[in-house]
């Protein structure tokens, strides 16, 4: 086995547990909440002392703007004390969210303003840590930039529902991210800064060789924020350095598509190991490290674990300083689009007491997982995983994706 570099202690433990918190505007107008929906903000002690059961003492969660800032400075934290306090008493570290997707109704994004409202809301949620939590703070100031900017600025088919003005929504973004990081630091100058981003392949139909170009730009924009955020590429925006502290990286099996589109299953031979795509951000930027986001549907949810452990282990084999896999979401949730019922947390819906049914084959590879992290198991070479499971996975999302999107058209 070849040894592997140990993560240095950004989170309390190496498996994080991701509640999903997206709260934007759907185009039928309904407003999401999935921490609500979920129950985890009724639940949140009980969810939070469920992730120390099972060996996770790190979290991703999510402070709701919307719910959050009543205009003029004026902002009630009454949502998210009770979460401060939970993971207190439960001794979970937390990286907080603050734009998860969505912002209050009477905020235009694309406004001149936005960057300073984000920034005012995230210096108010930085003095209410300071005073009713204990550090290390970790924070993430803007979700998936990349990833709203294409689907809400691009594409149309999602909060705020644009199109042709990705790039505008994404420059907007980062200005927000940069001043929210700078808010923050002002209040908290030890905080860690979290940006987190899909990590995509794409590739040329290999019939159709003059798409190459054109599809290697496109997997090139992965880069594009996190390098405005570093002050690399458009330095007008105001990026440094220093404000591109931690990367979190997001990675599901419909991370990798050929140029026109139809997603790469696991089994195509030019589909890249995830290893590689780990190493090239690291390579990229050398910034602490981790996977922010990662789970998969239903019955390929213990194997989809067990290969992107044994995938990040043979990253950090190559070198990378990964600190840690989020499993993402840990709780089950309604979709996004239609209420159904997505099973791909380890635990299930909540009862009216708050328990939730576990998934016992989940948690059982979870287990092995991180017994294998304390015991310092290295790489094994080739994930020989089977990967069948996941492609019909990848093609079943595909198809929905499609769908949906032929839907709001």
């Amino acid at each position: 086995m070849q040894p592997v570099k140990r993560p240095s202690g950004l989170f309390s433990s190496y498996f994080l547990g991701g509640f999903e918190s997206s709260t934007h505007v759907r185009r039928d107008g309904q407003r999401l909440d999935l921490i609500d929906s979920t129950g985890h903000d009724r639940f949140a002690l009980e969810d939070y002392e469920r992730l120390v059961s099972v060996g996770i003492r790190s979290a991703r969660d999510a402070v709701r703007w919307h719910l959050c800032d009543r205009g003029n400075g004026i902002y009630d934290w009454s949502s998210v004390v009770p979460m401060l306090a939970a993971a207190r008493r439960a001794g979970v570290r937390v990286v907080w969210d603050l734009l998860h997707f969505g912002w209050p109704d009477w905020i235009d994004v694309f406004a001149e303003s936005f960057p300073a409202r984000l920034a005012a809301f995230a210096e108010g949620f930085a003095r209410l840590l300071s005073e009713q939590a204990e550090g290390p703070f970790l924070l993430a100031p803007v979700n998936e930039i990349s990833f709203l900017s294409f689907a809400g600025g691009e594409e149309g088919f999602f909060n705020p529902f644009a199109r042709a003005r990705g790039d505008e929504l994404k420059r907007q973004l980062v200005r927000a991210s940069i001043a929210a990081s700078r808010a923050i630091r002002k209040v908290l100058p030890d905080a860690r800064l979290i940006h987190t981003d899909p990590i995509i392949n794409i590739v040329a139909d290999p019939e159709r060789p003059e798409q190459r170009m054109a599809a290697e730009l496109h997997r090139q924009s992965q880069f594009a924020a996190w390098d405005m955020i570093a002050g690399r590429r458009e330095p007008e925006l105001g990026g440094e350095p220093t404000l591109l502290d931690v990367i979190g990286v997001n990675y599901y099996v419909h991370n990798q598509w050929t140029h026109d589109g139809r997603v790469l299953v696991p089994s195509r031979p030019q589909h890249l190991p995830v290893r590689f795509m780990l190493r090239e951000v690291w390579e990229r930027y050398r910034r602490p490290m981790f996977i922010a986001e990662t789970g998969i549907e239903d019955y390929a949810r213990a194997g989809w674990l067990r290969y992107m452990s044994e995938e990040a282990r043979a990253a950090r084999a190559l070198g990378v300083g990964l600190e840690g896999i989020c499993l993402y979401p840990v709780v089950d949730h309604p979709g996004w689009e239609d209420d159904r019922h997505c099973p791909n947390g380890l635990w299930g819906y909540a009862d009216s007491s708050g328990r939730r049914p576990i998934e016992s084959e989940y948690a059982g590879e979870l287990a092995r997982q991180e017994d294998l992290e304390k015991r310092g198991a290295g790489a094994t070479g080739p994930n020989e995983f089977p990967t069948e499971i996941f492609d019909r996975v990848a093609a079943d999302l595909d198809e929905k994706t499609r769908q949906t999107r032929r839907a709001d058209a």
